[in-house]
């Protein structure tokens, strides 16, 4: 069999003619093989949503300013240092000490 061609802009190799043949013929003989129509593509849908699931209470992007100190002794903390400070706000709020 003839080398498959080049690689296209996406990185797949396509097959050669031949290999393209030979492929068909093995779907031809497989009981088990649909052929995917344009009307069942257009039925697919994928098994399960892409990405995080949605929230109950979703977080809200924020900007803010702190000292360099602070902001260092909590990241020092490691991962997850953003929630343990969202619970102590929360805790904060809760106890009513958020006062101007």
């Amino acid at each position: 069999m003839k080398k498959s061609s080049s690689l296209s802009k996406t990185g797949i190799i396509m097959p050669t003619v031949q290999e393209d043949a030979a492929i068909n013929r093995g779907i031809a003989v497989d009981p088990d093989a649909l052929e995917l129509t344009p009307a069942l593509a257009a039925r697919l849908r994928p098994l399960r949503a892409r990405g995080r699931p949605v929230a109950e209470r979703p977080k809200v992007p924020v900007t803010m300013r702190v000292d360099a100190d602070v902001l260092a002794a909590i990241k020092a903390s490691g991962s997850g240092w953003q929630t343990r400070v969202n619970a102590l706000l929360r805790e904060a709020v809760r106890r009513g000490k958020l006062t101007a």
